[in-house]
């Protein structure tokens, strides 16, 4: 959720609510900061009022990376929007041209990229297996399009589409 802090809108990344010993309760949160993306622990009592602010989601899909920065076009309206790479974060592991992401907008601003639970990938470069390497689920390292390393059972081939989890980054199937 997004909230008015001081006369700055943050957005919770964390929070937990304590209730230590012979202490008052009280929720310790993590703001991020929109206007300087600078993320500060803060803790509330439970008599304290906070302000939410409104959170717009919207499907995105990602078009190219321009320098650091990455472009996402709306597909209904076709404006696009330029991200930080800290904004991005792990995500940009997974991104590839015309890939659907949703995003998270607090007054007009872009404040979080979430992708899909899994995602297809072209795997660029494959070694083949060493012939006797049939044990158990043995697995190699394979290179995905977006430069990424995982592991893959010995059977993939460079050129074949593969499913991947975006949460643990592991293999799941052939696509």
């Amino acid at each position: 959720m997004a909230i008015n802090y001081n006369g700055e809108i943050c957005v919770v990344l964390d929070s937990q609510h304590r209730t230590p010993g012979n202490l008052r309760a009280f929720v310790q949160a993590t703001l991020r900061n929109i206007r300087t993306g600078k993320s500060s622990d803060v803790r509330f009592s439970s008599t304290e009022r906070i302000d939410p602010v409104p959170m717009i989601t919207k499907k995105m899909e990602f078009s190219y990376k321009d320098g650091e920065d990455y472009v996402f076009t709306d597909p209904e309206t076709f404006e696009t929007v330029t991200i930080t790479p800290e904004l991005v974060g792990d995500a940009k592991n997974y991104l590839v041209e015309n890939g659907t992401v949703t995003m998270v907008f607090v007054e007009e601003k872009a404040v979080s990229v979430e992708i899909p639970p899994s995602v297809v990938l072209t795997v660029t470069d494959a070694p083949e297996g060493i012939r006797g390497d049939s044990a158990n689920n043995v697995q190699k390292p394979i290179v995905l399009e977006t430069g990424i390393t995982i592991q893959a059972p010995l059977f993939i081939k460079t050129g074949e589409k593969i499913r991947v989890d975006t949460r643990t980054g592991k293999y799941i199937e052939r696509a």
